[in-house]
């Protein structure tokens, strides 16, 4: 300790400001706890300001984009798009990431959240140093919060740099390239292929595994496939990346197939085969808190680690890295921390890729289902026979639910198409609330929406459609 640096005494400190530690910050003042949150960057962590939402801006942006250079069967008509990238990435990082960032700051002041900024590392169980450029204080603790996030993952042969890209520097791009290896075909590599794709660029994915999107049955990955084709994206499935060489206004990257050493000059390489957990370097190895060989920390269902007071959530504990997960995990810890009776229930996770089409899940798969045991059946409808996608001439894709024989009860559900990602809530709930199919069958469903179909493959599975 610095002579002269007095520890200062805080109630609940939360370390990080993401999905997972804002939420957990607010959640606990709320609940009657003093909170200090840390922050070593800005606040909202990755998932607000070089994550989650400046991909999905990107994406729209180059949906829009995309969708203009098509014809279509309506009789629009439309000019020759241009797109201004500059301009692009300052709406992008104005009037979405700063507008958020701005609102979350305030929701913190408004809970009287206290904020510092500066890099938190443990001294032991109970003590935290803050450091900045130019100071540092001490604290000391009655509980700690972890909810440090994620970096992405560095590849042998593929060292940051130059033409070598992670995903925060490619949404930064205040131009279009012409061409782009993608290698990782897992969620936020294929989100991105589908963004350049739309741009014009031309995409090609290295991905290790037999296909795409590894995570997804093989029949919703299809429809992602095909879109991809059609926007000329060259997808190499079973390729092991070997290195990426940076030349002068291109970069070479070799990669193994077949056997076959193989190589391609891009105008850029960019690296998602996933992310690691910021768990290296804030001093736990100066407390008992227990890590493990991925940099995982090991916590109960409550979000606690073997140390009582010290508790962690989001993408440094075990389970899927999704911001929504994060979020839930904050609001679970601060009601223990706060003395209630609360615990992780991991059992209806809803997850979505946001790639063209869209694909959202929840709960098991049929084959999930089975290996857990389930007498499981799976029923799916599809866009085409629904009224307002066909409005919409989005037509690509189904809702399939899985059910348990005897109960009827739902236990998974699948879609791939059109806003997927909004109709896997009403799923979700269902799941999570132990609905049969005749339950959801029996509510009255907005005509024309989309949402119909969930009311449509329910009523398949009880034997009495109307619309297939």
């Amino acid at each position: 300790m610095v002579v002269g640096d007095f520890a200062k005494h805080l109630e609940c400190v939360v370390v990080g400001s993401g999905p997972g530690g804002y939420v957990a910050a607010i959640r606990a003042a709320q609940l009657g706890q003093k909170v200090t949150i840390v922050e070593r960057d800005e606040i909202g962590g990755t998932c607000l300001n070089v994550g989650c939402i400046p991909s999905k801006a990107m994406i729209h942006v180059s949906e829009n984009y995309h969708r203009s250079l098509q014809g279509n069967p309506y009789g629009l008509k439309l000019g020759k798009p241009e797109l201004d990238m500059k301009l692009t990435q300052e709406w992008k990082n104005t009037q979405v990431v700063k507008q958020l960032t701005q609102g979350i700051q305030a929701l913190l002041r408004k809970n009287k959240v206290e904020i510092v900024k500066g890099e938190a590392h443990f001294v032991d169980n109970s003590k935290i140093r803050v450091v900045t450029e130019d100071a540092g204080q001490t604290y000391t603790f009655d509980t700690c919060i972890l909810a440090t996030g994620s970096h992405p993952i560095q590849i042998k042969g593929f060292k940051f740099g130059g033409r070598i890209l992670d995903s925060t520097v490619v949404l930064n791009l205040e131009h279009i390239p012409k061409s782009l290896a993608i290698v990782g075909g897992g969620y936020i590599g294929c989100e991105l292929a589908n963004v350049f794709a739309n741009l014009g660029t031309k995409v090609t994915i290295l991905e290790g595994s037999k296909q795409i999107l590894p995570n997804f049955s093989k029949d919703l990955v299809k429809f992602v496939e095909q879109d991809y084709e059609s926007k000329g994206v060259t997808i190499k499935t079973n390729v092991l990346a070997k290195e990426a060489k940076n030349n002068e206004k291109s970069v070479t990257v070799s990669y193994e197939s077949d056997g076959k050493i193989e190589s391609m000059d891009v105008d850029y390489v960019l690296v998602t085969v996933g992310r690691r957990p910021n768990t290296d370097d804030i001093g736990l190895e100066y407390t008992d808190v227990k890590v493990s060989d991925r940099g995982l920390v090991e916590i109960d269902d409550q979000g606690r680690t073997s140390v009582e007071t010290i508790f962690a959530i989001g993408d440094i504990v075990p389970g899927a890295a999704l911001a929504h997960k994060a979020s839930y995990e904050a609001k679970v810890v601060a009601e223990v921390i706060n003395g209630h009776a609360a615990g992780f229930d991991y059992s209806v996770i809803p997850a979505v890729c946001f790639t063209s089409p869209e694909i959202a899940v929840v709960g098991h798969n049929l084959q999930q289902a089975k290996e857990a045991g389930y007498d499981a059946k799976a029923y799916q409808f599809p866009y085409a026979a629904n009224g307002r996608a066909l409005s919409m001439n989005e037509t690509l894709g189904f809702v399939r639910i899985i059910t348990e024989k005897e109960s009827n009860a739902v236990i998974g559900a699948e879609i791939v198409g059109e806003h997927a990602s909004e109709l896997i809530g009403e799923l979700t709930m269902a799941i999570e609330s132990n609905l049969t199919v005749e339950d959801i069958s029996l509510i009255i469903h907005t005509h024309p929406t989309l949402g119909e179909m969930i009311m449509d493959v329910s009523e398949l599975a009880l034997g009495l459609p109307i619309h297939i």
